[in-house]
């Protein structure tokens, strides 16, 4: 707190001026004369909850004593932004890169592509003002369809977790006593280890973590999050016309204006001209009958051609600081490789971020890569786990398009694949599914004649496995796509 007091009596003037003397610390004061100078714009960095201003008009003493307004800095939240983009080589470099220029970390990002669109979410910490003008030159880039900033705003949230623990006979009881209290699954058991699966909330994930950390975790590894906007009920809601077209049981007479809006409104919240090309069929499309639905069938990941491209499955551990996730993607972007999923969270050693991504190309072009990864100063590991036996995981948030009569045949597929309703309204409901990408593929498919709204991917996390055992064989075939 400053110390504030009277200035010494040497005006040479017959009145006198109200003086202010302020003591700043560190040997510094300065001495301020209201009578000539306007007060300063004090520094943010300062807080004054109190201000005294003594001074002397002929042999008149005045006293003033009131509370100055509080200076302190715009207040630093977390934000959830969504970003809809459509595919191309180099997006998510340019999209990293954005927040990286201003300083920015990101704390967490998941993007799954689907065919040739992908919806990212990205949780970063700001001010409001600075990440509304983020919000401005994320909607400049190309192939940018919507950037959202839905932190405000009821949404579902999920994460998805792999642990592997140190599990000795001894307290392994305890350990899977934690696991049924956090409705977590074992994906992986070897003699003197385990590799829990857990999703939930970024809450429920730290409560996980603090708990299995007295057992030691040896590696982790997190998607991120990915969210989607609460449905509201009726017709003011985003995918009301959609579902309507869908069930026309569900329509209900507008106002014609209200229609024209609604039909005339981009995703970014502007007034266009014309929506086509969009994925997700919002408006009252002329081919509204085709069901344009993100296509899961995109990104294979088990078959290869005869050129031996494939896709391939990369773990980083990075710094976590800002810019190292734009120096990653622009290593690969650089070098003309398209990544297929990226998933980005804290690793089990704080400070440091683990990044999942899967990148298609040749056993050779992809070691030439992981070699200039390895240049990078703030990456201490890579490694390309391909052809290692690992236990993988993705985690998807699907919204589909139901009225009264539907909604128990969504419910009883969702149940066949152990997924969960997480939200629902009188026209949608919102699934959660975790699995390998074969599961999302089938459920996507089985969804696609009820109509599906959106499509939100964390893409794939992977661990090796330390039992050795390669459950690709053991899958069977892939589905025929």
């Amino acid at each position: 707190m400053a110390a504030v007091s009277r200035c010494p009596a040497t005006l040479r003037t017959e009145k006198l001026k109200p003086c202010l003397r302020v003591d700043l610390g560190h040997r510094f004061s300065r001495s301020l004369d209201f009578g000539h100078l306007r007060p300063p714009k004090w520094r943010r960095t300062f807080e004054f909850r109190k201000l005294e201003v003594s001074g002397a008009t002929n042999n008149n003493a005045v006293s003033l004593s009131e509370s100055a307004p509080l200076l302190t800095r715009s207040k630093v939240k977390r934000h959830t932004i969504s970003v809809f983009v459509g595919d191309e080589s180099g997006i998510i470099n340019r999209i990293a890169g954005v927040f990286a220029r201003r300083g920015y970390n990101i704390e967490s990002l998941a993007v799954g592509l689907n065919k040739d669109k992908a919806l990212f979410t990205i949780v970063v910490s700001g001010t409001e003002k600075v990440l509304r003008q983020v919000v401005e030159q994320l909607n400049k880039l190309a192939n940018v369809i919507k950037v959202e900033d839905i932190s405000r705003e009821p949404h579902v949230e999920r994460e998805l977790m792999l642990i592997k623990l140190n599990a000795d006979p001894n307290n392994r009881a305890e350990i899977m006593w934690l696991v049924d209290i956090f409705r977590a699954k074992i994906v992986d058991i070897s003699e003197d280890s385990l590799t829990i699966e857990v999703t939930g909330d970024p809450g429920k994930m730290v409560a996980v973590q603090r708990n299995l950390n007295k057992f030691g975790i040896k590696e982790l590894a997190r998607t991120g999050k990915i969210a989607l906007r609460r449905e509201k009920m009726g017709e003011t809601a985003t995918f009301w016309d959609f579902s309507a077209a869908s069930y026309p049981d569900l329509e209900r007479p507008s106002p014609t204006n209200v229609l024209v809006e609604n039909a005339n409104r981009s995703l970014n919240g502007n007034v266009s001209t014309s929506s086509k090309g969009d994925v997700y069929p919002v408006e009252p499309y002329d081919d509204l009958s085709m069901k344009q639905v993100l296509d899961a069938h995109w990104g294979v990941l088990y078959d290869e051609d005869s050129s031996g491209l494939q896709s391939h499955t990369l773990t980083m551990l990075v710094n976590d600081c800002p810019g190292v996730l734009n120096m990653v993607t622009g290593i690969i972007s650089r070098r003309g490789y398209n990544i297929q999923s990226l998933a980005v969270g804290p690793a089990e050693t704080e400070g440091l971020s683990r990044i999942t991504t899967v990148v298609p190309g040749t056993d050779e072009s992809i070691g030439k890569l992981v070699q200039q990864l390895h240049k990078l100063i703030d990456l201490h590991e890579v490694q390309d786990i391909t052809h290692s036996p690992f236990a993988e995981r993705e985690l998807m948030l699907i919204k589909i398009a139901v009225n009264t009569a539907a909604r128990r045949d969504v419910l009883d597929i969702a149940s066949i694949f152990r997924a969960k309703a997480v939200d629902v309204s009188d026209h949608t409901i919102t699934l959660e599914l975790t699995g390998d990408f074969n599961k999302m593929v089938a459920l996507q498919k089985l969804l696609v004649p009820f109509g599906i709204c959106e499509v939100a991917r964390t893409g794939r996390v992977a661990l090796v496995r330390e039992s050795g055992v390669d459950s690709t064989y053991l899958r069977g075939y892939p589905l025929p796509l």
